[in-house]
C-alpha cells in the first residue's frame, strides 16, 4: 500500500461506500487526468466511463475552462451574493435563461444538485402560501426517485436502500409508479402499453390536487435508480396533467442536463417547459461545484412585496454564485456553442446503440437501456423470469472492477452497470469502452469469475 492510499484509508470517509470493504481492499489513487482518461499514482490510464460521476462533459484539463478559471482568479475567487452582485454570476444567469426551455426567467444559484432541488421544493411550498392556498403542502414523486441527500430531497426520494434509515426525519410524499417499462408492476405489455402509470397519476391529481404543491421528476431517466427510462410521451403527459390540476412541475435535470440525452436538456425531447428546473453536475463542465434552480416570473413575482410583508425567500449558501465556478460554467456554455457539441452527438449515440444491441444478447443481460449517452446495463441471473442475482453476489461491482483490468472506470447501481462517458468521447472511444464492458460481463458472468473477492458498492 502506498503512502497516499494509506492516508486515505486512515482519514477519509467516502460517499456511498461501506468503509469496511474499502479498507480491506486495495484502492486506486488518481493522481492526474487528461482528456477522457484518469491516471493513477502508478501511471496506469483508465477511460473515465462515468464522467467522474456524471459531471465531466468536455474532458479533463479542457484548455478553455482552465483559462477561464485562471483569468477569473486574477480578479476575484469569491464574493458573497448577500447584498452584492458579481459579473460572472449575472452573465451566467442570463445565458442559462437563454439555453433552458421557454418560460424559465429567473436563476437562484446554490452549490450542488441536492441543494438545487431543496431550493425548488421550498420555493414551490412557499409560492402557494403567498398565493393564498396554504393547504397545498404535499409533493408527488416517483417510486425509485433520487433527488439528493439533504432531508428535503431525501423526503421526495424513493430509493429504500438509501433513505429508509432517515424515515423518522422526513415528510411523506405521494409516490406514483416509476414509468420504467422493464420493471413495470402494472401488468402491461410495453409494446401495447397505454401508460397506466399516467392513469395512476391522474387519479392522484384529481383526488388530491388541492393538497399538492408540486411534482418532482427526473425527466426521461431515473439515474440513481439504475438508469430507469420512461416511455416516449410520458413526460409530456405529466406536464399536461400538472397544468390541468394546478400543480407545479419541478424538473430535476441535475443528471440529464447539458447534452446527456442528446438535447441540451431532457425536457426538450418532449417540448416540456417546467415551472422549476434544477441544474448541477455538468454545469461547469465537471470542474467545480455549482448549481442553479430556474423558475418562472409567475413564481418569482409571488415573492415580491414590501419589507414588512416578509415574503423574502430565506435561503442561501456561503458560496452561492461562486465567481470561479460561474466563470467555468460560462466557458462550458461557450464550448457547447463554438464546438457544436449537441450537433456532434448523433453519430456517437448511434455507435453506442449498435454496441448495445450486441451486449443485449449476452446470457446474463436482462436489459440494456439508452437515452442519448446515458446507458444502463442490467445484469440478471435468469433472463426469462427476470430473476436477479443474490444481493451478496455483488455482480455489478465485480464486473466494474474487472473492467479496470482493461482500462475502464465504470460504477454500478446494484447490478446495473452505468455507462455515461464524457460527451467529448469519440465514436471509436465509445465503441472501445463498450467492448470492454461486453468482455467484462462475459468473463465475470459466463466464465464464473464471480467468486473473486472484490469490494461491493451500492452506487
Amino acid at each position: 500500500m502506498n503512502r497516499l492510499e494509506q492516508l486515505d484509508k486512515e482519514y477519509v470517509w467516502h460517499p456511498f461506500t461501506q468503509m469496511k470493504d474499502w479498507n480491506d481492499q486495495p484502492q486506486k489513487v488518481i493522481a492526474a487526468a487528461n482528456g477522457i482518461k484518469l491516471i493513477d499514482t502508478e501511471g496506469n490510464e483508465y477511460y473515465d466511463g462515468v464522467s467522474s460521476l456524471w459531471v465531466n462533459i468536455h474532458g479533463h484539463r479542457k484548455k478553455e475552462i482552465d483559462e477561464a478559471i485562471i483569468e477569473q482568479l486574477s480578479k476575484a475567487a469569491h464574493t458573497t451574493m448577500l447584498g452584492l452582485a458579481s459579473i460572472p454570476a449575472a452573465e451566467l444567469a442570463k445565458e442559462l435563461v437563454e439555453v433552458t426551455p421557454n418560460g424559465l426567467e429567473k436563476v437562484f444559484f446554490s452549490d450542488d444538485g441536492s441543494t438545487a432541488v431543496e431550493v425548488a421544493v421550498k420555493m414551490a411550498f412557499q409560492y402557494w402560501q403567498h398565493k393564498g392556498k396554504p393547504g397545498k403542502q404535499k409533493f408527488i414523486s416517483l417510486e425509485q426517485a433520487y433527488h439528493g441527500d439533504t432531508l428535503g430531497t431525501v423526503s421526495v426520494g424513493g430509493i429504500d436502500l438509501f433513505h429508509r434509515v432517515f424515515k423518522p426525519l422526513l415528510f411523506d410524499p405521494v409516490h406514483i409508479p416509476s414509468p420504467s417499462c422493464y420493471h413495470c408492476q402494472l401488468g402491461s405489455d410495453q409494446n401495447t402499453c397505454g401508460m397506466p402509470c399516467i392513469a395512476v397519476l391522474e387519479k392522484v391529481l384529481a383526488e388530491h390536487h388541492e393538497e399538492i404543491a408540486g411534482l418532482v421528476i427526473e425527466p426521461l431517466v431515473q439515474a440513481a435508480a439504475g438508469m430507469l427510462m420512461s416511455p416516449p410521451g410520458y413526460l409530456a403527459k405529466v406536464r399536461e396533467l400538472t397544468k390541468k390540476y394546478e400543480v407545479l412541475l419541478i424538473a430535476d435535470e441535475v443528471a440529464t442536463g447539458f447534452g446527456r440525452t442528446g438535447k441540451m436538456f431532457a425536457c426538450e425531447n418532449e417540448a416540456v417547459s417546467p415551472d422549476l428546473m434544477t441544474l448541477s453536475k455538468g454545469i461547469t463542465g465537471g470542474y467545480m461545484p455549482l448549481a442553479a434552480t430556474l423558475t418562472t416570473n409567475e413564481i418569482y413575482n409571488a415573492f415580491l412585496g414590501d419589507y414588512d410583508e416578509k415574503k423574502t425567500f430565506y435561503h442561501g449558501h456561503s458560496y452561492t454564485g461562486n465567481q470561479l465556478a460561474c466563470a467555468a460554467a460560462l466557458a462550458n456554455l461557450r464550448i457547447f456553442r463554438e464546438e457544436k457539441v449537441i450537433e456532434g452527438l448523433k453519430d456517437k449515440i448511434a455507435a453506442a446503440k449498435e454496441k448495445l444491441s450486441q451486449i443485449r444478447k449476452l446470457k446474463h443481460v436482462g436489459d440494456a437501456r439508452q437515452c442519448g449517452l446515458i446507458i444502463g446495463i442490467e445484469l440478471i441471473e435468469t433472463q426469462e423470469k427476470k430473476v436477479p442475482y443474490p444481493w451478496k453476489a455483488a455482480m455489478g461491482a465485480k464486473v466494474c472492477l474487472y473492467a479496470r483490468k482493461y482500462g475502464l472506470i465504470i460504477r454500478p447501481v446494484g447490478d446495473v452497470l452505468v455507462f455515461m462517458p464524457p460527451l467529448a468521447s469519440t465514436v471509436q472511444e465509445i465503441q472501445t469502452m463498450l467492448q470492454i464492458i461486453k468482455r467484462s460481463i462475459k468473463e465475470v458472468t459466463e466464465e464464473q469469475l464471480c467468486a473473486a473477492q472484490v469490494q461491493p458498492t451500492d452506487l
